[in-house]
């Protein structure tokens, strides 16, 4: 599916009732992005959706490391998009690998106007083109299957970190008894 595929997935965003100022544009940004990054990231965010991923924004790792979107499927598959506003925030944040052994399928994911040449030429990286109405992958990394072990502790974050989010939304409060950390 061409670029031109975006204009039909707005059309088709809108048409089932999701508009511009939706609940989902509210629960996927923390406040933090710039204006294109917040775009892109609730674009990402519904094309993983609509994949039949659930998406959780913000996810921290093991290893100290947070990843702008990460999503689960139905059998467990993990993705992770690392999310890119300009060239200048790429070439600044190389921590990308690090991500690599937390996910089956790793992306960067940007704007329509981002230049895609300086992205890498890399077989076990995905290209995402977004914006806030949706997004289209432009290519699809090699899958690399996450070990049990490394799942299940992939899993288990992304599970309390939902519910600790779920608890906080429900109870403001719960904040200082579940702490700022998700991941311990």
């Amino acid at each position: 599916m061409a670029w031109f595929g975006i204009v039909q997935a707005k059309r088709a965003l809108r048409f089932r009732g999701m508009s511009d100022d939706d609940a989902l544009s509210h629960a996927t940004s923390d406040g933090r992005q710039s204006p294109v990054a917040a775009a892109v990231q609730r674009g990402v965010c519904r094309m993983l959706i609509h994949m039949g991923h659930m998406p959780i924004t913000e996810l921290g790792l093991k290893n100290g490391r947070r990843v702008d979107v990460a999503s689960l499927d139905k059998r467990g598959d993990v993705i992770i998009v690392e999310i890119k506003s300009s060239i200048a925030d790429f070439r600044v944040d190389q921590k990308w690998p690090e991500y690599l052994d937390y996910c089956d399928r790793f992306f960067f994911a940007v704007s329509p106007d981002f230049p895609l040449d300086v992205l890498p030429d890399d077989a076990t990286v995905g290209i995402i083109v977004a914006d806030k109405f949706g997004a289209e992958i432009l290519r699809e990394p090699e899958r690399d299957a996450l070990p049990a072990a490394r799942r299940k502790a992939v899993t288990l974050l992304f599970a309390r970190a939902a519910a600790a989010r779920v608890h906080q939304a429900l109870d403001p409060g719960v904040t200082a008894l579940i702490g700022n950390d998700e991941t311990d």
